[in-house]
């Protein structure tokens, strides 16, 4: 992995270290008195052209990685690099030139949307702000074009938000992310809230789209099968840490850290001659404000030894690129 004053040259986003930690308040003072340790050192690179899968529980801080990397949250501690440029250095003025380069898809098609605009009021909005139009004829010809390049009708501009179903509002959210012609989109969970059908034809339009413009994603997702789908690596959180990052078959056909094992046991097989044992972790998910100390897997971990609980493991290459956090896998 690069380090973080040089990443390579073939890399569009590079993070470092990554933390996030919200401050609880409490007292009559309303003082801070612990902290939630959202995400807890992230370190991910993600090439120009790729699809990087981002997997693990819900609260794991899959979301809050992509957020901070957006900066709609500010970091904590960490290096961001976009470009070769430093992300968390940036002042408002370059954060909004970044930000016609940077685009996120939220996971909710519903509240993501503002019911008072037009579709065409929703999408223009980008063009404005970015003065990528003229006049707005011009900026009525760009939305048509987006609108049929998602697969919606020109007419639909006219229209709001609540007059379509879920699967065309994602379309509209995908409309706008494109409007700026951005090159890393971050995937919000884009599918979680759309029923199983329409997540097939959002998935296929997010490859379609990556391939005729030369997109780069880091699609953030809970649904293994949906990251297989469309990833071309996948890098697995738990509890705020990055535990294994490997491309997509690798990781799928030989998981190394037990709690990926977990999460791909769960998985249901479509043929059913083929028979996967299914690991059941003990206990739940540890509380972020007090994460355990050493490798925060270890109080659920089936191999856990003595130093697990005080060590904390770093991800380090088991062969070929595949990058697992434990003492001892890899």
């Amino acid at each position: 992995m690069n380090t973080p004053d040089q990443p390579a040259a073939e890399t569009l986003l590079s993070v470092r270290g990554l933390k996030k930690h919200f401050p609880i308040h409490g007292g009559i003072l309303s003082r801070v008195v612990d902290r939630v340790h959202a995400v807890d050192g992230v370190s991910i690179d993600i090439a120009r052209g790729e699809t990087l899968g981002l997997v693990g529980e819900s609260g794991c801080g899959k979301s809050t990685t992509g957020r901070c990397i957006m900066r709609l949250i500010e970091p904590s501690a960490g290096d961001i690099w976009f470009q070769g440029q430093d992300v968390i250095a940036m002042d408002a003025e370059a954060l909004r030139g970044m930000r016609r380069d940077m685009q996120i898809i939220f996971q909710d098609p519903f509240a993501s949307l503002n019911p008072r605009h037009t579709v065409g009021g929703i999408i223009g909005e980008a063009l404005i702000i970015h003065r990528l139009v003229k006049n707005r004829t011009e900026m009525e010809a760009r939305v048509v074009e987006l609108l049929e390049t998602v697969g919606l009708a020109p007419d639909h501009m006219r229209r709001f938000p609540h007059e379509f179903s879920g699967g065309q509002r994602q379309r509209i959210g995908i409309a706008r992310a494109l409007a700026v012609e951005p090159k890393l989109i971050v995937c919000d969970e884009p599918v979680s809230a759309l029923d199983v059908s329409i997540q097939a034809q959002v998935i296929n339009l997010l490859e379609d789209l990556q391939e005729k413009f030369g997109l780069t994603y880091l699609f953030i997702a809970h649904d293994l099968s949906v990251v297989e789908h469309i990833s071309d690596r996948v890098a697995v959180m738990y509890l705020g840490r990055v535990v294994e990052v490997a491309t997509a078959g690798d990781l799928y056909a030989n998981p190394l850290h037990p709690y990926t094992e977990a999460l791909l046991s769960a998985v249901p097989i479509p043929d059913p001659k083929i028979k996967r044992q299914r690991i059941v972790l003990q206990g739940d998910v540890p509380n972020p404000i007090r994460p355990p100390s050493g490798c925060h897997f270890h109080t659920r971990c089936p191999i856990a030894e003595p130093r697990c609980s005080t060590e904390v493991p770093h991800l380090k290459d088991a062969g070929g690129g595949h990058l697992v956090s434990c003492h001892l896998r890899g």
